[in-house]
């Protein structure tokens, strides 16, 4: 029993210090605090893929009564529960990648930066511009300015056994 107890912590320390890493990495001030519009993006990182209502809503939780930030203090519980409670599943790899070659028509391997955007800010719940930005910033290969997504489809999902 008390080894089912150690465990259980051990994988909740594990899940604080992947929502730790993630909110660090916009948390520009070191002061525990980040900008509620870098929350999705966060989200996203952590391999989760809500609804963007359910998003909206997960963010009027966190945020700070309306001030646009949100501390780490009141993310990472909501954050946890996410994702102990798996209220935004992953995408599957095998559909995520049916669905980077649906979009990539001519079977090249990789999508331009310019078709990915179309294909977010366009079709669906779409992404803004800003968001679009910051998927281009981190996914991209700049060397060539492609988006080579069978590299990438183990970064957009996470182990479903965390």
């Amino acid at each position: 029993m008390a080894e089912n107890k150690q465990s259980a912590e051990a994988i909740v320390s594990d899940v604080h210090k992947k929502i730790r890493a993630a909110f660090e990495a916009f948390d520009f001030e070191s002061n525990n605090t980040v900008d509620a519009r870098e929350i999705s993006t966060i989200v996203y990182s952590l391999g989760c893929f809500p609804f963007q209502k359910d998003l909206h809503d997960f963010i009027s939780q966190v945020e700070e009564n309306h001030s646009g930030y949100v501390h780490l203090d009141k993310f990472l519980p909501a954050m946890t529960k996410v994702l102990m409670e798996h209220k935004f599943p992953p995408i599957p790899e095998d559909l995520l990648l049916q669905a980077f070659e649906v979009l990539d028509k001519e079977k090249k391997g990789y999508l331009e930066p310019e078709e990915l955007t179309k294909y977010m800010t366009q079709e669906g719940e779409p992404f803004t511009q800003e968001e679009m930005d910051e998927m281009l910033t981190a996914l991209a290969d700049h060397e060539k300015n492609h988006i080579y997504y069978k590299d990438l489809i183990s970064q957009l999902t996470i182990d479903p056994d965390m």
